[in-house]
């Protein structure tokens, strides 16, 4: 019990970390996507720090567990948990956006060793998952790939095509996870074109579906390791998060999808972030 409780502050701590760099960068930047940077932070946090088996060092090592931002305008938590984790240094995190920096708006593959593929396009991060976890099968090699899909995202008809695809061929080395934030840059998911009922819909194209409070470590944790478990069919946990999580002038508000804090912004984040 004392060793899980330790686990459970140790990832909350990380969490708090990458949610104040993720505000310093893209204050610094002066442009990018704050809310859904935000409401990812858990999620990716519990990726890199609890489930993935990886090798900042080698991040080329063939065995790593690979990891597809689907999502991809929400790489400053991903940058960010890179950093901590030893990918890059922290001090390199300043330089998201610049020019000529290898810590673009969105994942580079070709600029930042650790990023397994470049996104940005959105609706195209499963059906390049289905292929690595694939590839991965057709290797022999004990590879878990995991996916992270946004809720506008998941409008795109190419993401369904992929959880058709990811069903047939029984794709069980392979985990997506939604980011449930129900908030897209036009305003609420439900409106600009609604997907409910979502569990179902991916339960009817065969996969196991979960889920979860995404930002609560004890519902996370062992919903990835029910889906490591599963055999013969794909998992999806759909993780239940706050857009703009963690900054309370910012959850739950559309108007942040795209835009950085401003200087006294990031100063009131801070203070409620503890830093």
């Amino acid at each position: 019990m004392v060793e899980a409780d330790s686990q459970m502050e140790s990832l909350q701590e990380r969490a708090r970390q990458i949610r104040i760099h993720v505000l310093k960068m893209l204050t610094r930047a002066g442009s990018g996507h704050t809310g859904g940077s935000l409401s990812a932070v858990e999620v990716i946090t519990a990726l890199y720090f609890y489930k993935m088996r990886i090798r900042p060092q080698d991040p080329d090592w063939e065995d790593r567990d690979r990891f597809v931002l689907s999502k991809g305008h929400a790489v400053p938590a991903l940058y960010a948990a890179m950093a901590i984790a030893g990918y890059l240094p922290q001090e390199e995190l300043m330089t998201l956006r610049q020019i000529d920096s290898r810590l673009q708006g969105h994942p580079d593959m070709r600029t930042l060793p650790g990023i397994d593929f470049s996104t940005g396009s959105l609706g195209q991060g499963l059906s390049v998952a289905n292929g690595m976890a694939l590839a991965a099968r057709l290797d022999q090699r004990d590879v878990r790939v995991y996916v992270l899909l946004g809720d506008g995202e998941i409008q795109e008809g190419q993401v369904w095509e992929a959880a058709m695809a990811a069903s047939h061929y029984e794709i069980d080395n392979l985990c997506a996870i939604l980011d449930f934030n129900k908030l897209q840059i036009d305003g609420c998911v439900l409106e600009v074109m609604s997907i409910e009922p979502v569990a179902d819909k991916w339960r009817s194209f065969g996969w196991e579906v979960m889920e979860a409070d995404g930002h609560d470590f004890s519902q996370i944790l062992p919903a990835l390791d029910r889906a490591e478990e599963v055999k013969g069919r794909p998992s999806l946990i759909i993780a239940h998060t706050i857009k703009g999580k963690g900054v309370s002038f910012m959850e739950n508000q559309a108007k942040y999808h795209g835009v950085a804090p401003t200087p006294d912004e990031l100063e009131r984040a801070l203070i409620e972030l503890g830093s």
